[in-house]
């Protein structure tokens, strides 16, 4: 729609500013390069704090994720879970198709995760995991594992894993004698927060 609601001509070169269109019907170009068509879907990342519940509605009136999309006018869900005390990174989406993609395991969609555990994380510690660990509901794959640093009886440790059972992380580090104190998943896929504070 051109200025005061009416039609733009198709093939018109647009110079006023301010012209407004339909970028869900119309054929929009930049210097010849088309833009592509708005798509109905919304994909959104948040930073979850810990002492939300990572779902939509919550019957005891916790802090939800819901509370930080109130704004939005989409029914939006979330693609997988975070650990009430876990903090980090968490898709929202009204995408099936695409939540599907990142969240079952079959399509093995990295999730990274930050780490501080008690103790200090050997080597030999760090090979188990990469080797593998079956925890009492299976085994866990780890694509990736190591220490990024070490203060007296703790170690940070980002893991790299694309499973999505309840507490995985958690339990794995248990496994192995370092329980953590704090996690943080700081990546999806290729979304990362990269400096996205929390909220």
């Amino acid at each position: 729609l051109g200025r005061l609601g009416f039609p733009v001509p198709k093939g018109e070169v647009v110079t006023r500013l301010g012209t407004k269109v339909d970028p869900t019907t119309a054929v929009i170009r930049v210097e010849g390069r088309r833009l592509p068509p708005v798509s109905a879907h919304v994909y959104l990342v948040l930073n979850k704090p810990r002492g939300v519940v990572s779902t939509m509605s919550d019957p005891q009136g916790r802090r939800t994720l819901s509370d930080f999309v109130v704004d939005r006018p989409e029914r939006l869900f979330h693609v997988g879970r975070l650990d009430t005390d876990t903090d980090g990174l968490i898709l929202l989406t009204n995408d099936g198709e695409f939540a599907n993609r990142m969240a079952h395991p079959s399509y093995e969609v990295d999730k990274t995760y930050v780490a501080e555990v008690e103790g200090g994380v050997s080597r030999a510690t760090l090979k188990q995991l990469r080797d593998g660990v079956t925890l009492a509901d299976g085994p866990v794959h780890v694509s990736a594992a190591r220490v990024r640093s070490t203060h007296g009886d703790r170690s940070i440790v980002e893991l790299v894993i694309h499973e999505g059972r309840n507490r995985i992380v958690r339990r794995l580090m248990d496994h192995v004698g370092h329980p953590v104190r704090r996690l943080t998943r700081t990546q999806i896929g290729p979304v990362r927060l990269a400096g996205l504070k929390q909220g």
